[in-house]
């Protein structure tokens, strides 16, 4: 993945981000922006769409509060995009909070649509915080596995999207304006995931951009809910008293 290996070497990363248990797709998508773990938010399984244990804190739009309902408050005119390849995201997101939110069509027909999505939404609507949620690398690691040829050569298509992504906010004007962070819900071991194994709650959370430290590698413990809170500390948002994340201060220069 080279591009992937640019932003690492032109940005702060670390291979060791935490994500929360159990590892699994929604209560760590939700983790992810809620800027909590599941004792708080309430998002508890793979495929939640309502907390099954009530939300500490519930806001408007009658969800627990997330980076898209922070920046909408925040900024009320910014241009906010969710866009994804899973369904589930919309319930975790406060599509609510967002000026766009889009599932692109089934992958396996259609696997440039997301990658294409992206760029035309970027191009038109210089967002200022857009969410791309890949879904496919995920399904290669149930079918075929995680550590398999098959697995790494989706990583590499994954990675030209990625590419494509960072030439449509070139396109747009943004690049010297951006921050980039790529990251990820869980990772995998064998076919599956969901245990506590190192394969499966290791994730790497990756930041380029302006204003970022260079050449940095992580050491600090970092986990999923700490990625809003970060993004928070980008935008200059207050977090709410709910939020247990951390901004991750030692990436800025």
């Amino acid at each position: 993945m080279p591009v992937v290996k640019s932003f690492m070497q032109k940005g702060c990363y670390t291979l060791q981000k935490r994500a929360v248990l159990p590892s699994s797709s929604a209560v760590n998508w939700a983790s992810m922006f809620m800027g909590a773990g599941p004792e708080l938010h309430g998002y508890t399984e793979w495929g939640s769409r309502t907390p099954e244990l009530p939300s500490r804190v519930v806001l408007k739009h009658n969800i627990f509060p997330t980076i898209f309902q922070l920046l909408r408050d925040g900024h009320p005119t910014a241009e906010i995009g969710v866009l994804s390849e899973w369904d589930g995201i919309k319930y975790l997101v406060d599509t609510l909070s967002t000026s766009y939110h889009a599932v692109a069509p089934d992958y396996n027909k259609y696997p440039t649509a997301l990658c294409e999505m992206a760029e035309q939404y970027i191009r038109e609507k210089k967002p200022q915080l857009v969410a791309v949620c890949f879904d496919n690398p995920d399904h290669v690691g149930h079918q075929e596995g995680h550590d398999t040829p098959a697995y790494y050569a989706k990583l590499k298509e994954l990675d030209g999207y990625i590419a494509r992504i960072v030439r449509a906010v070139e396109e747009a004007g943004m690049l010297k304006e951006t921050i980039f962070i790529i990251t990820s819900d869980h990772g995998g071991i064998q076919k599956g995931h969901g245990g506590k194994k190192p394969e499966e709650i290791e994730t790497p959370f990756i930041i380029a951009g302006k204003g970022i430290r260079e050449g940095v590698e992580l050491t600090e413990s970092i986990a999923q809910y700490d990625v809003a809170a970060t993004m928070a500390a980008i935008f200059r948002l207050r977090q709410p008293q709910v939020w247990t994340g951390r901004p991750i201060m030692s990436v800025f220069k």
